[in-house]
């Protein structure tokens, strides 16, 4: 179960963000002890800057509790398979992560529990699918912040449903509607998720139908509306498809049966109820006390309190 959403509801896909802190602010910046704490002190910055510009009511930090589901890679193995760490010091399908930021994950997780920012992981799913159920469940307007595309899919302008992209840490952010979309690829948020699977994403590891590149898959789309009408249009003679473009797509059949739920995000992932209020005063604040000291938080941490306060006394 979950508490209602009925504010302005932010959802933090917060790996896609702590990597960004971690390749955008020094590993000079350094705990008392010369741990670095980049990714820490940066991922504070930037929920301090979003919180400052776009006022949620409810911040949800969403989790990979699974990054590689294997629900997902027995659909398709090949999914994300080039992540995993070639070495496997610590268990089978370690993703592979840079060794200065893995040790900061567990302070970014206590420093969130201590403020009160509500962070969602369910075994078996991807933040991904967090973020996709809470969306589904939402009645309020959703800002989704993450550096994903796949997230685009949820997108949906009637429930006032963006994703804000980060270009430039988070100051500078792309604010991904349905003009937006269908701009740049042709296509609304419904439709993303079909795009993306038939051109495929090396990047997670999907195939793709061979020949149907990100222009073709469009053009398909306009023509037939989404994935079953195309199938539909290979299987009638009498359909506007090349030749080329026919044998491709019945070709891909075993493939396209299956992507569909490998890509789309889940929509009824069992979310705990968790209170996704914004909170205006740390939780447990003698805990968040000791968190600053050992990690040396700082200016980061007293900004974003202080930020939190502020909102709190807005909303008054």
């Amino acid at each position: 179960m979950m508490r209602d959403v009925t504010g302005r509801l932010m959802l933090l896909d917060t790996a896609s963000l702590y990597f960004r802190a971690y390749f955008g602010v020094p590993d000079s910046v350094k705990a008392p002890d010369g741990t670095p704490v980049n990714a820490v002190r940066g991922l504070l910055d930037f929920i301090d800057r979003l919180v400052k510009d776009h006022r949620p009511d409810e911040l949800v930090a969403c989790m990979d509790a699974d990054w590689r589901p294997k629900w997902r890679v027995d659909l398709i193995p090949s999914y994300k398979a080039h992540r995993v760490a070639e070495e496997r010091p610590v268990g089978p399908d370690e993703e592979e992560v840079p060794d200065t930021l893995s040790p900061q994950v567990p302070v970014i997780e206590a420093v969130l529990d201590a403020l009160g920012i509500a962070r969602v992981g369910v075994t078996g799913y991807e933040a991904d699918d967090v973020i996709g159920t809470f969306t589904a469940r939402a009645t309020g307007p959703v800002d989704i912040v993450t550096g994903d595309r796949d997230l685009y899919q949820l997108v949906d302008d009637a429930r006032g449903v963006r994703v804000l992209y980060p270009l430039k840490g988070v100051g500078t952010l792309q604010t991904t509607d349905e003009a937006w979309l269908r701009e740049k690829y042709g296509v609304d948020g419904r439709g993303y998720a079909d795009l993306a699977l038939l051109r495929g994403d090396p990047s997670d590891g999907l195939p793709g139908v061979p020949g149907i590149g990100e222009k073709t898959a469009a053009k398909l789309l306009a023509e037939f509306g989404d994935l079953a009408g195309i199938m539909a249009a290979v299987d009638d003679p009498k359909a506007k498809l090349t030749p080329s473009q026919r044998k491709r797509l019945d070709e891909a059949r075993p493939y396209l049966a299956v992507a569909p739920k490998v890509v789309r995000v889940a929509g009824d992932v069992p979310l705990p109820d968790v209170n996704v209020s914004l909170p205006h005063a740390p939780r447990d604040g003698a805990t968040l006390e000791g968190l600053a000291e050992r990690w040396g938080l700082g200016g980061s941490l007293h900004r974003l309190l202080l930020t939190l306060s502020a909102s709190g006394a807005a909303g008054a």
